[in-house]
């Protein structure tokens, strides 16, 4: 891909960056945002800080009250609009990255930055409807960003009990499902994941799980050997976080059959859905 695509690849065409028209957001559309950290890229532009106000009315009480979810949405629909911010470099842990990037797109130009901040809408609203408190890493509220070492801040400074990134893939035609990426054992260079990575294999197991029941869908033919589950160490949002995290890759973009799936409106809420009865079953073990 190009520069302003380059992600953390999956393949030699396949992207996951560490960094239809999305829907306005539904019930609990004022839940709060991670706000901007100093250690972004400096810019003229640079975001001010989102509102933090709690929904308009208290979240109602569920199986997850008293439980904290940071859903962080993949990349930012106008990063294309800054590529110098986002092409600074930043620490990941072991070693040095893009700050974000601007992600993939299917061949008819859906973006998946629309794509991930429409699934985490609709994943925010089934979490707040089980009493669960929902902070997204951005709403569409910021021109840019965040970057992948504040992505992970967030969750952290929320002290989440579950993170989850939501993307979709960039790879070559044929290659399709999903898949959720794993934190592998990081120790070092600033980035130390000794304790999150055995909760956050149980997190992503039970997404998996879930997502095939609700979606349908099946794991990846082409990364995690079947099991729909791949270890990284390279993806500074997992690197750095000190909570539970995993990555959740929806689908293949560049697939027509994926692509069909992930531009349905119907098939998004499906993976919402999965997403949202893992992190649930995760929540309440």
């Amino acid at each position: 891909m190009v520069a302003a695509l380059a992600c953390a690849c999956l393949t030699a065409a396949g992207c996951a960056g560490d960094g239809g028209q999305s829907p306005a957001a539904g019930p609990g559309a004022a839940t709060r945002t991670g706000s901007p950290s100093p250690s972004s890229p400096p810019s003229s532009t640079a975001p001010s800080a989102p509102a933090t106000s709690p929904s308009a009315e208290p979240l109602p009480r569920g199986p997850l009250t008293g439980r904290t979810v940071v859903i962080d949405p993949g990349h930012n629909p106008g990063n294309r609009e800054h590529t110098r911010e986002i092409n600074s470099q930043v620490d990941i842990g072991t070693g040095r990255k893009e700050c974000d990037t601007t992600g993939t797109a299917t061949d008819s130009g859906y973006a998946e930055a629309r794509f991930t901040l429409d699934v985490s809408r609709r994943l925010r609203t089934l979490l707040e409807e089980q009493g669960a408190e929902v902070v997204l890493t951005q709403d569409g509220d910021r021109p840019f960003g965040p970057c992948v070492d504040e992505r992970a801040r967030i969750g952290n400074k929320e002290r989440a009990d579950a993170v989850v990134s939501v993307h979709a893939d960039g790879s070559a035609t044929g290659n399709r499902g999903f898949h959720v990426i794993l934190p592998a054992a990081v120790d070092g260079g600033g980035a130390d994941t000794a304790k999150i990575v055995t909760p956050s294999r149980e997190l992503g197991v039970r997404i998996a799980g879930n997502f095939v029941r609700a979606t349908g869908s099946a794991a990846s033919n082409y990364i995690g050997g079947g099991t729909g589950l791949d270890t990284r160490d390279d993806l500074g949002g997992l690197n750095l976080s000190t909570v539970p995290k995993v990555f959740v890759e929806c689908g293949n973009m560049r697939d027509p059959e994926d692509a069909a799936l992930l531009t349905s409106a119907g098939w998004r809420q499906k993976a919402a859905l999965g997403i949202a009865g893992g992190i649930s079953s995760y929540l309440k073990k």
